[in-house]
């Protein structure tokens, strides 16, 4: 019997495909540290961190707090738009451990996706949660492309005649996409409407309401205000600690381009475009490129230092987390032994004291509420990552 011949498995080709685009991002900043230090050598980099001190620490972290408080709160303003309730201790201790993870692990994001994920479970919605998530990013990703370009378009800078060029193709794209939404819109509207068509209509109504709502948009608005200059402020400090002397009109267009440049998924753990923007920006002002990439480092370690309470956030729940089982588990233990106790004493038996009303009292409930069962518990995940909703996070209304 000759054997049907099979189809290769297209699955791991499409595997190694998706590792490969996941990674991308980390090969793309560890290449541009590559070329700056090719270029630039290692005494930039040592030279960047031999400047930042005790006190310069203590303002990141200042800095630090500043940021994380009102991203939060701008958080808890987009999750109650969509109807999530969010209080902002537990909000506040969520943004520093993704601030830390964000700044740890490649990529620059794993720390967003995991409160997003997170946030979802325990609010048993992971699509609202993750949704709360965006659009609170996009809101102060907005933002600093607003300011940017107001910045990038007036201010003298090394991208000025770029930037206006840049921005009248922009508003031609912009008018033409504007045109064609309309004429899309028309056709669909005749034919009726497609399911993506409600899908997209759907998601921008809720980003509306949860963005632009008359009691949200000017705490959203405020907050990302407020953490823009808390990033300029820190670019700011690490210029002059770095030895750099130019004003800040001077310096206010170089910081815009280095934070637009940080948005960008190219990096491994935040290092990247940074320090290759920042090295050409104060080449093309005459500011040194190295100086440039001196101010980006410190940036970087002042950014790091400013995340580093998310690590007592991962310790604390993860011992929470180690404690919660144990704990169970011996008050499952004790109601077995409580049981056990009745069931050997044999009824009539007079009892001094507290212990016959414990007798009595076991013997008034049903044997079902003691079985084994009840005090054997699987043993939840003690990795620091698996916050559970109880250590700080947010509550459905259900359970409130």
């Amino acid at each position: 019997m000759v054997p049907a011949l099979q189809e290769a498995d297209p699955t791991p080709a499409r595997r190694k495909g998706g590792s490969l685009r996941t990674h991308i991002g980390s090969v793309a900043g560890v290449l541009i540290l590559g070329v700056l230090l090719w270029r630039l050598g290692t005494g930039v980099f040592l030279d960047g961190l031999r400047r930042v001190d005790g006190p310069t620490l203590l303002a990141g972290l200042g800095l630090g707090l500043l940021t994380t408080v009102f991203s939060a709160w701008r958080w808890c303003l987009v999750a109650r738009g969509l109807r999530i309730r969010l209080p902002l201790g537990g909000a506040v201790a969520d943004y520093y451990r993704a601030l830390f993870l964000n700044a740890a692990l490649p990529g620059g994001v794993l720390g967003d996706v995991h409160r997003a994920v997170r946030h979802g479970q325990s609010t048993g919605d992971v699509g609202r949660g993750v949704r709360a998530v965006v659009l609170e990013r996009t809101a102060g990703q907005a933002v600093l492309v607003a300011v940017g370009a107001v910045v990038l378009l007036t201010f003298p800078s090394p991208v000025l005649a770029d930037a206006r060029q840049l921005a009248l193709i922009l508003a031609i794209v912009s008018v033409c996409g504007v045109v064609t939404a309309a004429v899309v819109r028309r056709g669909s509207a005749q034919s009726g409407p497609s399911r993506r068509h409600r899908a997209v209509r759907a998601a921008l109504t809720e980003a509306r309401g949860a963005l632009l709502a008359r009691r949200n948009w000017p705490g959203v608005l405020i907050s990302s205000v407020v953490v823009l200059a808390g990033h300029l402020a820190m670019f700011l400090l690490a210029a002059r600690v770095a030895g750099s002397h130019a004003s800040a009109a001077v310096l206010l267009p170089l910081a815009l381009l280095a934070l637009l440049a940080m948005g960008l998924p190219l990096n491994i753990g935040g290092w990247g475009p940074r320090e290759g923007v920042m090295a050409w920006a104060f080449g093309a002002a005459g500011l040194g490129a190295g100086m440039g990439l001196s101010v980006a480092v410190i940036y970087g370690v002042l950014s790091f230092a400013a995340a580093l309470p998310g690590v007592a956030v991962l310790v604390v729940r993860w011992f929470a987390a180690l404690r919660r089982p144990r704990q169970e588990n011996a008050g499952g233990h004790d109601q077995c032994r409580v049981s056990e106790t009745a069931e050997v004493h044999a009824p009539g038996v007079p009892l001094a004291g507290a212990a016959s009303e414990a007798v009595g009292s076991v013997f008034a409930v049903t044997k079902e509420k003691y079985a084994p069962k009840a005090s054997v518990s699987p043993a939840r995940s003690s990795f620091p990552f698996s916050a559970d909703a109880f250590e700080g996070r947010p509550m459905t209304p259900d359970s409130v």
